[in-house]
């Protein structure tokens, strides 16, 4: 990440946040790697797709955050990482399905071939299907967290952030939104589904975990919902401006496919604009949070500052 000034607090904090990138990478590999051992049975392809799309890549940005918001509450980092293992296989199973030929037909994600190429459709969709099951898998499990009440608001928050109402409403929107023009508003809803519901439920997992109730995190979800828009409106404008081979993935796929973007109805100056007025919101959101929110301040700044 570049650096934001020359004096030695922000290289103290950029190096906070590249050694947390780190551990949350090499911790969430570690759980995948455990988990997604390859039996000696005819379903070792399912496995090795599943292995294939969950590991070695990606930025864990979700699970980074339900880090950084755990820390906020000093929750046991082994607790937050087994919760960012679960948001993050349903962050893959839903990239798996959305390269899928019947939603966006891509050919690359993460630097890769996408599931569907390197094996087959209906693998693809398999190991979609197991890792939302893994999702909920873990966090059902009484070692991601000893009070079942925990658990089951985990449980809830994921299938809300997933669903209709989340995630999966954002997709069909944007599917929709190959056919007809939206307007900013309408852009900017489909945004804070398909993208900013899981960054949301992240951010206020790490509360969960600490037993916050829900009137305690209302600054945790303004930040997760500005910081939701200032990561899809950087992706936007990396979709137009970045590098593939950066990004691992095919790029200028929305305005090939005619789709209304925050940089088509914004520009590029206003978008960018936009997106540091978001990352200032984010981070004003924080103010009554002292220097153990360091970590989410970075975070915001990065979304907005990476090349991929």
């Amino acid at each position: 990440m570049a650096a934001r000034a020359a004096d030695g607090e922000t290289v103290v904090e950029a190096s906070l946040l590249h050694a947390a990138q780190a551990e949350v990478a090499a911790g969430i590999d570690a759980l995948f790697d455990r988990r997604l051992a390859i039996p000696s049975d005819p379903r070792e392809r399912l496995y090795r797709a599943m292995r294939h799309a969950a590991t070695g890549g990606g930025k864990r940005l979700r699970p980074l955050l339900v880090r950084a918001a755990g820390d906020l509450f000093h929750v046991d980092r082994a607790l937050s990482l087994r919760v960012g293992a679960a948001v993050e296989a349903m962050h893959v199973y839903s990239l798996i399905h959305d390269d899928l030929p019947c939603m966006d037909d891509d050919d690359v994600r993460r630097g890769k071939p996408t599931v569907h190429r390197a094996y087959d459709e209906a693998t693809a969709v398999l190991a979609g299907d197991s890792l939302h099951a893994l999702a909920f898998e873990w966090l059902v499990d009484p070692a991601t967290h000893a009070d079942p009440f925990v658990r089951s608001e985990l449980v809830r928050e994921l299938a809300l952030a997933a669903g209709p109402a989340g995630m999966a409403g954002g997709q069909m929107m944007d599917l929709a939104a190959e056919t007809v023009s939206f307007d900013l508003p309408t852009v900017t809803r489909l945004q804070q589904l398909k993208t900013g519901a899981l960054i949301g439920f992240s951010v206020e997992a790490g509360a969960i975990l600490a037993r916050v109730p829900p009137e305690g995190r209302k600054p945790l979800r303004a930040y997760a919902r500005d910081i939701g828009l200032a990561f899809q409106i950087a992706d936007d404008i990396l979709d137009v401006e970045g590098d593939e081979a950066l990004a691992g993935k095919a790029l200028n796929k929305d305005a090939a496919a005619g789709k209304q973007t925050f940089v088509t109805l914004m520009g590029i100056d206003r978008a960018r604009a936009q997106a540091s007025l978001l990352v200032d919101q984010a981070t004003a959101h924080l103010a009554g949070f002292g220097d153990e929110a360091r970590l989410l301040r970075e975070i915001a700044h990065y979304i907005v500052e990476r090349d991929r």
